[in-house]
């Protein structure tokens, strides 16, 4: 599935602690709201911003960042 024409509301509702936009090449990014990662959360492996060109590729992407963070 491209990004084209999904329903980003859906990704609101799923993650909520997530912000969501799509850049004007079509490219999907989602930055965490209101939380600034210190350079320990980076090196645990997580990610301020994740992208991709397709709405699969960051939904993987953002729960692989919850398994990281239910790890911590």
């Amino acid at each position: 599935m491209t990004t084209v024409g999904y329903d980003v509301e859906a990704l609101r509702t799923a993650f909520p602690d997530w912000s969501f936009f799509f850049s004007d090449e079509g490219v999907l990014y989602a930055t965490r709201r209101g939380v600034r990662l210190d350079d320990a959360d980076i090196l645990k492996g997580l990610h301020q911003t994740v992208s991709a060109n397709d709405v699969e590729t960051v939904v993987d992407l953002l729960q692989d960042q919850e398994r990281v963070a239910a790890m911590s």
